[in-house]
C-alpha cells in the first residue's frame, strides 16, 4: 500500500552556515562596528545579542535574510521574549523540529475535509498518510502545499 510521511525538519548545517554568514556581515557593517553584537548557536536554538533593542531587530533581519538565501523557512523559528539589561539585549530563537500534535491534528483535519480515500495517522513528530492509489497521495501533497499551516512541511518516504 503506498504511503508517505509528512515531517517538519530544519537542516542544522544550513542554519550553522547562516549564523556564520550573519556574524561575518556584522563584523563588516559600519553601524555594528565596536558593538558587541553577535549570534550564538546551541544545539536547537540561536541567541541574538546586541547593545539595544533596535540593533537586535536589525540583527534579526540580517539573520532571516541569510536563512532565506539558504532555503530555510522562517516559520520554523520560535521567538522567545526579549531580555533587556543595562547595556545588552538578548533574544533566544528556538528551532522547531518535528510537528506538534495540535498542528498534526489540523493537518489530519485538512486531509479528511478533502474527501480523498486515504488514512492519516500521527506517529510521534510526523504524520503518515496511506492510501490505495498513488494519485490520491499526490493530490494530498498538493492540497497540503496550498494549505496554510503554521509549520513548514516536507514530504518523505514516498513508497509504493
Amino acid at each position: 500500500m503506498p504511503s508517505f510521511d509528512i515531517v517538519s525538519k530544519v537542516d542544522n548545517h544550513e542554519v550553522t552556515n547562516a549564523v556564520d554568514q550573519a556574524n561575518r556581515e556584522l563584523n563588516s557593517r559600519f553601524d555594528f562596528r565596536g558593538s558587541n553584537s553577535r549570534l550564538e548557536q546551541t544545539k536547537n536554538s540561536i541567541m541574538l545579542i546586541a547593545p539595544s533593542d533596535f540593533q537586535l531587530k536589525q540583527l534579526d533581519e540580517i539573520f532571516c535574510s541569510k536563512l532565506a538565501k539558504r532555503n530555510i523557512d522562517v516559520r520554523s523559528l520560535i521567538y522567545k521574549d526579549v531580555d533587556i539589561k543595562l547595556n545588552e539585549a538578548r533574544q533566544e530563537i528556538e528551532l522547531r523540529q518535528g510537528i506538534a500534535t495540535d498542528i498534526a491534528k489540523k493537518i489530519i483535519k485538512i486531509i479528511k475535509d478533502a474527501n480523498i480515500k486515504v488514512q492519516a495517522s500521527i506517529q510521534g513528530e510526523q504524520v503518515r498518510v496511506t492510501g490505495k492509489k498513488r494519485d490520491d497521495l499526490q493530490s494530498v501533497i498538493a492540497i497540503l502545499r496550498d494549505a496554510k499551516v503554521e509549520a513548514p512541511l516536507q514530504f518523505e518516504n514516498f513508497r509504493d
